[in-house]
């Protein structure tokens, strides 16, 4: 599995989904969800939330058909953790690129904890990093005794 490109998922970040993203999670800063806000504070338009780019994956038919083609069974996996490295600003209105990649597997508990480690590179087209994510699936597998 180690190394294995994942389909890339394309999103132009709309300002009313951002407004519904910033009010979902709680977030009360209005840059999120006011334009006039935002551009007082300096910025052209809504920037993203941070956590928002975790969504871009999420907006495919099948966010998780990867999951099942790498033939982990859904129903034993948890999300272990996400981490975000920022590296610019995006706004309502870019087209953002998600590119994903395994980049680990290991186990533990001698193999009844399998943790599947995928990086995410989002960049704009014309190949501007935005950010890197990181996200670890925890699978766990009932049939191993410990």
């Amino acid at each position: 599995m180690i190394g294995t490109e994942l389909s890339p998922t394309r999103l132009v970040v709309d300002a009313g989904r951002l407004r519904f993203f910033a009010k979902s999670i709680g977030e009360t800063n209005p840059i999120f969800t006011d334009l006039n806000a935002a551009q007082a504070a300096g910025y052209p338009t809504l920037p993203v939330p941070p956590t928002f780019l975790l969504a871009i994956e999420l907006d495919r038919p099948d966010p998780f058909d990867w999951v099942s083609d790498l033939g982990i069974d859904l129903r034993h996996v948890l999300h272990g953790e996400q981490r975000f490295a920022y590296r610019s600003q995006a706004y309502a209105g870019d087209e953002l690129i998600a590119k994903p990649k395994i980049a680990d597997v290991y186990t533990k508990k001698g193999g009844a904890l399998e943790f599947v480690v995928k990086d995410t590179s989002v960049v704009r087209p014309d190949g501007e990093i935005v950010a890197d994510l990181k996200s670890v699936l925890v699978v766990r597998h009932p049939e191993v005794q410990q």
